[in-house]
C-alpha cells in the first residue's frame, strides 16, 4: 500500500533526478522508494558505507553531507517553519 510524505530538495536537484528517472522510465517516486528501500535493507551500519553510484554523484551539487546528530523535534519544527518563508 502507498502511503505519501513531503520531501524539500533542491530544485535543481529535483529537476535533475526527474530527468534521471525519465530515462529510466520510472516515476521519480519509485526511484526514491528505490534508493530507501536499498538504504534500509539492514547491509549498511552507516550511510558512508552505502555505494554511491555515478548517477547520484550527477544529479548531487557539492560533496554529500550526512547529518547524523539527531535534533529535538522543537528545532526540526523550526527549520521546516522557516524554509517555508
Amino acid at each position: 500500500m502507498d502511503a505519501k510524505i513531503t520531501l524539500s530538495f533542491d530544485k535543481q536537484i529535483i529537476e535533475k533526478a526527474k530527468r534521471y528517472a525519465e530515462t529510466q522510465n520510472i516515476s521519480l517516486s519509485r526511484l526514491m522508494e528505490h534508493l530507501l528501500d536499498k538504504i534500509t535493507s539492514n547491509q549498511y551500519q552507516s550511510l558512508e558505507d552505502f555505494p554511491v553510484s555515478d548517477w547520484v554523484n550527477s544529479v548531487a551539487e557539492g560533496n554529500a553531507e550526512y547529518k547524523t546528530t539527531p535534533k529535538k523535534r522543537s528545532a526540526l519544527k523550526n527549520e521546516y517553519k522557516n524554509r517555508k518563508k
